[in-house]
């Protein structure tokens, strides 16, 4: 489930905490296809929602999810606390930190970060 919210003047698909965890491309397809549908410009996925492969780089599911959303130009957003995981790997780390430099994959905290960076997209 997943609703359609105006953060900032921009269209966010919010998905839920709960449902289907986001294990690869097809699934990304799905979030993709349901954010266009409502004309959503990025697509805000709760961190629980991910399969845990999806914080190991080595097994490329995280480079395939946001390789579809990238080709689709369809935004993503990880929200909430993945300490956790960077803590653990170096490389997760510095994958996050390009990520959220750039302005189509981003790893937010919380909603307020969320808000900003969404205000700071359309500045």
């Amino acid at each position: 489930m997943s609703t359609l919210r105006m953060i900032n003047d921009v269209p966010v698909l919010m998905c839920e905490a709960e449902g289907e965890p986001l294990a690869g491309e097809r699934e990304a397809l799905d979030h993709i296809g349901n954010a266009g549908y409502q004309g959503a410009e990025w697509v805000v996925i709760p961190v629980g929602r991910f399969d845990e492969s999806f914080f190991r780089l080595s097994t490329r599911v995280a480079g395939a999810i946001i390789q579809k959303f990238v080709q689709y130009r369809m935004g993503i957003v990880v929200l909430g606390d993945i300490s956790r995981h960077t803590e653990a790997s170096s490389a997760l780390r510095d994958f996050v930190r390009e990520c959220n430099r750039g302005t189509q994959t981003w790893f937010v905290a919380d909603d307020d970060e969320l808000r900003e960076r969404l205000a700071g997209a359309r500045a």
